[in-house]
Protein backbone atom coordinates (compact mmCIF):
# COMPACT_ATOMS: atom_id res chain seq x y z
CA UNK A 1 0.00 0.00 0.00
CA UNK A 2 1.36 3.00 -1.03
CA UNK A 3 1.94 6.14 1.91
CA UNK A 4 -0.46 8.68 1.96
CA UNK A 5 0.86 12.35 0.77
CA UNK A 6 -0.43 14.32 3.81
CA UNK A 7 -0.57 18.16 4.68
CA UNK A 8 -0.57 19.59 8.32
CA UNK A 9 -2.25 22.65 8.15
CA UNK A 10 -2.37 25.66 10.73
CA UNK A 11 -5.05 28.33 10.47
CA UNK A 12 -3.40 31.35 12.34
CA UNK A 13 -4.58 34.97 13.25
CA UNK A 14 -2.09 37.32 15.60
CA UNK A 15 0.03 34.31 16.78
CA UNK A 16 3.76 35.32 16.67
CA UNK A 17 4.51 34.39 20.22
CA UNK A 18 3.19 30.48 19.64
CA UNK A 19 4.15 29.90 15.85
CA UNK A 20 7.83 29.23 16.28
CA UNK A 21 7.64 26.57 19.29
CA UNK A 22 4.53 25.25 17.31
CA UNK A 23 6.33 24.72 14.06
CA UNK A 24 9.29 23.54 15.72
CA UNK A 25 7.53 20.39 16.82
CA UNK A 26 4.94 20.02 13.68
CA UNK A 27 8.06 19.81 11.23
CA UNK A 28 8.96 16.72 13.53
CA UNK A 29 5.64 15.01 12.38
CA UNK A 30 4.69 16.31 8.75
CA UNK A 31 7.33 16.93 5.51
CA UNK A 32 4.58 19.36 4.48
CA UNK A 33 2.90 22.24 6.32
CA UNK A 34 0.62 24.85 5.46
CA UNK A 35 0.54 28.07 7.53
CA UNK A 36 -3.03 30.35 6.49
CA UNK A 37 -1.87 33.67 7.88
CA UNK A 38 -5.68 35.25 8.18
CA UNK A 39 -4.36 38.92 7.89
CA UNK A 40 -2.17 39.19 11.16
CA UNK A 41 -1.32 42.31 12.55
CA UNK A 42 1.12 41.45 15.61
CA UNK A 43 4.34 40.20 13.49
CA UNK A 44 3.03 36.49 12.15
CA UNK A 45 3.31 38.03 8.76
CA UNK A 46 6.60 39.11 8.57
CA UNK A 47 8.00 35.78 10.73
CA UNK A 48 6.16 33.63 8.02
CA UNK A 49 7.79 35.37 5.30
CA UNK A 50 11.12 34.53 6.96
CA UNK A 51 10.54 30.64 6.89
CA UNK A 52 11.53 28.95 3.76
CA UNK A 53 10.19 25.68 5.11
CA UNK A 54 6.41 25.66 4.90
CA UNK A 55 3.80 27.15 2.28
CA UNK A 56 2.44 30.05 3.17
CA UNK A 57 -1.20 31.88 2.16
CA UNK A 58 -1.56 35.56 3.52
CA UNK A 59 -5.02 36.94 3.84
CA UNK A 60 -4.72 40.22 3.32
CA UNK A 61 -7.48 40.93 6.13
CA UNK A 62 -8.50 39.09 8.71
CA UNK A 63 -11.47 36.88 7.67
CA UNK A 64 -12.05 34.13 9.96
CA UNK A 65 -11.55 30.25 11.46
CA UNK A 66 -13.62 29.03 8.70
CA UNK A 67 -12.24 31.04 6.33
CA UNK A 68 -8.53 29.80 6.74
CA UNK A 69 -10.09 26.44 6.88
CA UNK A 70 -11.34 26.49 3.41
CA UNK A 71 -8.12 28.13 2.44
CA UNK A 72 -6.33 24.98 3.54
CA UNK A 73 -8.61 22.80 2.03
CA UNK A 74 -8.78 24.40 -1.44
CA UNK A 75 -4.56 24.16 -1.19
CA UNK A 76 -4.78 20.57 -0.17
CA UNK A 77 -6.99 19.63 -3.07
CA UNK A 78 -5.58 21.84 -5.49
CA UNK A 79 -1.83 19.89 -4.66
CA UNK A 80 -3.08 16.50 -4.41
CA UNK A 81 -2.72 15.39 -1.21
CA UNK A 82 -4.20 12.33 -0.03
CA UNK A 83 -5.30 13.91 3.80
CA UNK A 84 -4.70 17.22 6.18
CA UNK A 85 -4.63 17.32 9.35
CA UNK A 86 -5.63 20.75 10.44
CA UNK A 87 -3.95 22.07 14.26
CA UNK A 88 -4.49 25.37 15.70
CA UNK A 89 -1.21 27.29 16.62
CA UNK A 90 -1.91 28.11 20.21
CA UNK A 91 -0.17 25.46 21.81
CA UNK A 92 -3.45 23.23 22.89
CA UNK A 93 -2.92 20.38 20.11
CA UNK A 94 -0.27 17.37 20.42
CA UNK A 95 2.08 17.53 17.34
CA UNK A 96 2.95 14.27 17.77
CA UNK A 97 -0.72 13.39 17.14
CA UNK A 98 -0.70 14.25 13.78
CA UNK A 99 0.46 10.59 11.97
CA UNK A 100 -1.83 8.91 13.92
CA UNK A 101 -4.87 11.07 13.03
CA UNK A 102 -3.78 10.67 9.41
CA UNK A 103 -3.11 6.98 10.29
CA UNK A 104 -6.93 6.79 11.37
CA UNK A 105 -8.67 7.76 8.29
CA UNK A 106 -7.89 4.44 6.46
CA UNK A 107 -7.80 2.09 9.91
CA UNK A 108 -9.84 0.06 10.02
CA UNK A 109 -12.64 1.07 8.05
CA UNK A 110 -11.78 4.32 5.22
CA UNK A 111 -13.51 7.04 6.52
CA UNK A 112 -13.58 10.79 5.41
CA UNK A 113 -12.79 12.58 8.46
CA UNK A 114 -10.89 11.48 12.20
CA UNK A 115 -12.03 14.35 14.58
CA UNK A 116 -10.63 14.94 17.56
CA UNK A 117 -12.07 14.89 21.04
CA UNK A 118 -11.17 16.18 24.26
CA UNK A 119 -13.99 14.31 26.05
CA UNK A 120 -13.83 10.55 25.17
CA UNK A 121 -11.26 10.32 27.79
CA UNK A 122 -9.00 11.66 30.59
CA UNK A 123 -5.26 12.18 30.38
CA UNK A 124 -3.17 13.36 32.51
CA UNK A 125 -2.65 16.76 32.29
CA UNK A 126 -5.50 18.08 31.10
CA UNK A 127 -6.94 21.20 32.20
CA UNK A 128 -10.30 22.17 32.19
CA UNK A 129 -11.72 24.68 30.00
CA UNK A 130 -13.71 27.95 31.26
CA UNK A 131 -17.31 27.05 31.96
CA UNK A 132 -19.04 28.68 29.54
CA UNK A 133 -17.27 27.18 26.80
CA UNK A 134 -17.68 24.06 27.82
CA UNK A 135 -21.58 24.50 28.19
CA UNK A 136 -21.64 25.58 24.81
CA UNK A 137 -19.77 22.59 23.37
CA UNK A 138 -22.67 20.30 25.38
CA UNK A 139 -25.27 22.24 24.13
CA UNK A 140 -24.28 21.55 20.33
CA UNK A 141 -23.49 17.70 21.27
CA UNK A 142 -26.75 17.43 22.45
CA UNK A 143 -28.53 19.31 19.63
CA UNK A 144 -26.39 17.84 16.88
CA UNK A 145 -27.30 14.14 18.51
CA UNK A 146 -31.08 15.61 18.50
CA UNK A 147 -31.25 16.64 15.04
CA UNK A 148 -28.42 15.27 13.06
CA UNK A 149 -28.31 11.57 14.64
CA UNK A 150 -24.63 11.88 15.13
CA UNK A 151 -23.18 10.94 19.10
CA UNK A 152 -20.76 13.49 19.55
CA UNK A 153 -18.78 13.95 22.49
CA UNK A 154 -16.70 17.32 21.02
CA UNK A 155 -17.90 19.11 17.94
CA UNK A 156 -15.88 22.34 18.20
CA UNK A 157 -12.26 20.44 18.49
CA UNK A 158 -10.23 21.79 15.53
CA UNK A 159 -7.56 19.12 15.14
CA UNK A 160 -8.76 16.84 12.89
CA UNK A 161 -7.98 14.82 9.67
CA UNK A 162 -9.80 14.99 6.39
CA UNK A 163 -9.71 12.69 3.07
CA UNK A 164 -9.13 15.51 0.26
CA UNK A 165 -10.81 13.57 -1.69
CA UNK A 166 -14.21 13.97 -0.01
CA UNK A 167 -13.29 17.84 0.59
CA UNK A 168 -15.28 18.22 -2.42
CA UNK A 169 -18.19 17.73 -0.89
CA UNK A 170 -18.14 20.62 1.60
CA UNK A 171 -19.01 23.90 1.15
CA UNK A 172 -17.80 25.59 3.65
CA UNK A 173 -19.19 29.62 3.50
CA UNK A 174 -19.21 30.33 7.45
CA UNK A 175 -16.31 31.55 7.54
CA UNK A 176 -16.21 32.80 11.48
CA UNK A 177 -16.10 30.57 14.47
CA UNK A 178 -19.47 28.96 13.82
CA UNK A 179 -17.90 27.43 11.04
CA UNK A 180 -18.08 23.79 12.98
CA UNK A 181 -22.20 23.85 13.07
CA UNK A 182 -22.37 24.74 9.40
CA UNK A 183 -19.37 21.73 8.80
CA UNK A 184 -21.61 18.89 11.32
CA UNK A 185 -24.98 19.70 8.88
CA UNK A 186 -23.11 19.00 5.92
CA UNK A 187 -21.27 15.39 7.44
CA UNK A 188 -25.18 14.19 7.50
CA UNK A 189 -26.31 15.82 4.29
CA UNK A 190 -23.44 14.31 2.56
CA UNK A 191 -23.26 10.65 3.71
CA UNK A 192 -19.49 11.56 4.84
CA UNK A 193 -18.41 8.98 6.86
CA UNK A 194 -16.59 9.90 10.30
CA UNK A 195 -15.02 9.20 13.47
CA UNK A 196 -14.02 10.71 16.91
CA UNK A 197 -10.45 10.49 18.18
CA UNK A 198 -9.18 11.13 21.80
CA UNK A 199 -7.11 13.98 22.52
CA UNK A 200 -6.01 15.11 25.49
CA UNK A 201 -8.07 18.43 27.19
CA UNK A 202 -5.91 21.71 27.53
CA UNK A 203 -6.82 25.33 27.80
CA UNK A 204 -3.52 27.55 28.15
CA UNK A 205 -5.49 30.71 27.90
CA UNK A 206 -8.42 30.58 29.25
CA UNK A 207 -9.37 34.68 28.54
CA UNK A 208 -8.79 33.81 24.82
CA UNK A 209 -10.52 36.49 22.78
CA UNK A 210 -13.49 35.29 20.02
CA UNK A 211 -13.36 38.98 19.27
CA UNK A 212 -15.86 41.85 19.85
CA UNK A 213 -19.85 40.79 20.98
CA UNK A 214 -18.49 36.97 20.40
CA UNK A 215 -16.56 36.95 23.77
CA UNK A 216 -20.30 37.08 25.72
CA UNK A 217 -21.24 33.34 25.64
CA UNK A 218 -24.62 34.36 25.21
CA UNK A 219 -24.30 36.20 21.69
CA UNK A 220 -21.96 33.15 20.87
CA UNK A 221 -24.50 30.79 21.51
CA UNK A 222 -27.05 32.96 19.55
CA UNK A 223 -24.65 33.07 16.50
CA UNK A 224 -23.89 29.40 16.39
CA UNK A 225 -27.38 28.69 16.89
CA UNK A 226 -28.43 31.12 13.62
CA UNK A 227 -25.42 29.15 11.83
CA UNK A 228 -26.90 26.34 12.98
CA UNK A 229 -30.56 26.40 12.03
CA UNK A 230 -29.57 28.45 8.24
CA UNK A 231 -27.76 25.18 7.39
CA UNK A 232 -30.81 22.60 7.94
CA UNK A 233 -32.69 24.74 6.19
CA UNK A 234 -30.21 24.79 3.21
CA UNK A 235 -29.91 20.91 3.13
CA UNK A 236 -33.15 20.48 4.23
CA UNK A 237 -33.95 18.38 0.92
CA UNK A 238 -30.60 16.06 1.66
CA UNK A 239 -30.93 15.88 5.62
CA UNK A 240 -34.60 13.67 4.40
CA UNK A 241 -32.64 11.35 2.82
CA UNK A 242 -28.85 11.29 4.90
CA UNK A 243 -28.16 8.22 7.29
CA UNK A 244 -25.41 9.05 9.39
CA UNK A 245 -22.17 7.29 8.85
CA UNK A 246 -20.32 7.22 12.21
CA UNK A 247 -17.79 5.12 12.93
CA UNK A 248 -16.77 4.01 16.82
CA UNK A 249 -14.09 6.31 18.49
CA UNK A 250 -10.66 5.39 17.50
CA UNK A 251 -8.19 3.65 19.95
CA UNK A 252 -6.75 5.67 22.75
CA UNK A 253 -3.19 7.77 21.25
CA UNK A 254 0.08 5.78 21.84
CA UNK A 255 3.60 6.49 21.43
CA UNK A 256 3.06 10.79 23.09
CA UNK A 257 3.88 11.90 26.05
CA UNK A 258 1.15 14.09 27.73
Amino acid sequence: MSRQKVLTALPVYNEVNHLEPVLSEVRKYSQAILVVDDGSTDGTSKLLDELSDLFVIHHPTNRGYGAGLRSAFEFAQEHEYDAIVTIDCDGQHQPCLIPSLAESLKSPEDVDIVSGSRYLQSFAGDTPPPEARRAINMRFNQLIQDELGLNLTDSFCGFKAYRVSALSRLDVTEFGYAMPMQFWVQVVAQNLKFREYPVPLIYLEEERSFGGSLDDSEQRLKYYLEVFEAEKHRWKDELVQAKPKQFPAAEAPTGCSF
